[in-house]
């Protein structure tokens, strides 16, 4: 039985040699791919490659296997940051709303009634695209267009290069339109290069119409927030001092037209839930999930100030509209660190907001009609700086936890103003989208609000002045004698 089975064996023991000695010369291959090093980082040096182990020993004082370098794969270079979003915002050191607008933005009506008397202008392909270097015959059409309106010399309107002052011209339009001015020409810029002339004109008559309505008292500080660009300006001595991006009222809540005074600053307010947003939308989110009001730190008060506890509520029907919800201070808070207060009918104010991102934006119409402003913190310096208050103190009384309000000693006048067209100071003309339909033909009227109207005083009531009978003379009456004639009073004595 032993001659037949050694030549199975030494079969076997040589097939498992040769594969050893195969697996000694293959290296092992990785599993899990190489990771890319962060963009931030520097890149490490490539790491030595790991030689295989051979599956058997090998025999003393034989030569190592030979290992083959590993290729390094080529890394993929980590693409570039994408780049900062620009939010458009002028920089124009003029006011929106200054003692000489409604006289500039007349004379601008003027020109562009006779503008569309001439035919108005043309209109450029919704798909084109036009930078610096192009020619051709749609970059004069370009260029006629910029002429149209004063934004590119006439003189320069000639032939079909887009040169310096054609990307210039582009520039100053768009800043105008309230567009970020990059001197590129693309969907935005030619939706604004082909709004019609009479449109254009409409909306210069519509906000004079409005500003007919103001009353607004300009002083040497004011604050003017201009609905449809969505930014707030501080203004000195006739000087933009700084001009903040702003979040409105959407269309079904418009942030109305106030003419009123900042009077106080709240650090680290409460907030108090309007009626309005009880019934839609705090009342739904508690039928969907009971802990609501929990996650968003608000405390339910009866009329006696008594906090309620919700579960006691039957959230099916609308009786929590009967009660005060009130938000905590703090972060998460619906405010901000910071609320402006200025009386008006209508209860708006000016605040700051958690919810920043909105801010890079360019359609910023998210609000219930009250204006958050980024930037806050520069805002509120800006407004108590007369009371000695810098930056560094305003950012310490954000950062507290308990409610401060610090009462202006110098109230601010404020106006929310509606302008679709106007006149800078220096005849530059603005143009702005109308966002709530206020231009539209047939719309409605829109009336400035201010504080409520003291109610007069009850005049005082005077009793009526009656004519007594003068007393009989005693002794005349005893003894005869004649009573004298009666006598009316005098009109002076009486008033």
């Amino acid at each position: 039985m032993l001659p037949r089975f050694v030549p199975a064996v030494l079969f076997s023991a040589v097939s498992v040699l040769a594969f050893s000695m195969a697996s000694a010369q293959t290296p092992v291959a990785s599993v899990n791919p190489p990771v890319a090093p962060a963009a931030a980082a520097p890149e490490p040096a490539p790491a030595a490659p790991v030689a295989a182990q051979p599956s058997a020993e090998a025999a003393p004082g034989a030569e190592p296997a030979a290992t083959p370098a590993a290729v390094p794969r080529p890394r993929r270079p980590a693409p570039p940051p994408p780049p900062p979003r620009v939010t458009a915002i002028s920089s124009d050191p003029q006011p929106t709303y200054a003692p000489q607008t409604v006289a500039m933005t007349q004379a601008a009506l003027a020109r562009y009634r006779q503008i569309a008397l001439a035919g108005g202008w043309g209109t450029l392909p919704a798909g084109a695209r036009f930078t610096k270097g192009q020619q051709g015959p749609q970059v004069l059409a370009l260029k006629q267009r910029l002429a149209a309106e004063g934004d590119l010399n006439p003189a320069q309107s000639h032939g079909p290069n887009f040169d310096e002052a054609t990307a210039e011209a582009v520039r100053r339009f768009q800043r105008r339109v309230g567009l970020v001015s990059s001197g590129v020409v693309a969907a935005a810029t030619i939706r604004q290069l082909n709004i019609p002339v009479e449109i254009r004109v409409t909306a210069l008559e519509k906000s004079l119409e409005r500003l007919s309505d103001s009353r607004f008292q300009f002083g040497p500080r004011y604050v003017i927030v201009n609905i449809p660009a969505a930014a707030a300006e501080s203004i000195e001595n006739g000087i933009v001092r700084r001009r903040h991006v702003i979040i409105v009222g959407k269309p079904q809540h418009a942030s109305p037209m106030v003419e009123t005074r900042l009077t106080v600053v709240n650090f680290n307010p409460t907030w108090t839930i309007p009626t309005s947003i009880i019934r839609r939308d705090i009342i739904p989110k508690m039928r969907r999930n009971p802990a609501t009001l929990a996650s968003m730190r608000v405390r339910m008060l009866d009329g006696r100030g008594n906090e309620v506890d919700p579960r006691t509520i039957d959230w099916s029907t609308e009786r929590a509209v009967n009660y005060t919800l009130r938000q905590d201070p703090g972060v998460g808070n619906s405010l901000g660190r910071v609320r402006i207060d200025m009386p008006n009918r209508e209860a708006v104010y000016m605040h700051d907001t958690p919810s920043r991102r909105l801010f890079t934006s360019d359609a910023r119409y998210f609000s219930s009609g009250c204006v958050r402003v980024a930037d806050v913190n520069e805002f509120v310096t800006w407004l108590l700086a007369p009371q000695g208050y810098d930056r560094a103190r305003v950012d310490a009384e954000m950062t507290q936890t308990q409610r401060k309000d610090v009462r202006l000693t110098q109230p601010v006048p404020v106006a929310w103003v509606y302008l679709t067209g106007w006149a800078a100071p220096d005849g530059t003309v603005q143009f702005r989208d109308d966002i709530y339909g206020y231009d539209a033909p047939g719309a409605a009227p829109v009336r400035v609000v201010r504080p409520a109207d003291r109610a007069p005083a009850e005049p005082v009531q005077i009793a009526p002045q009656v004519q007594q009978q003068p007393p009989a003379h005693f002794l005349g009456g005893l003894f005869g004698a004649p009573q004298q004639p009666r006598r009316d009073p005098s009109a002076d004595l009486r008033y």
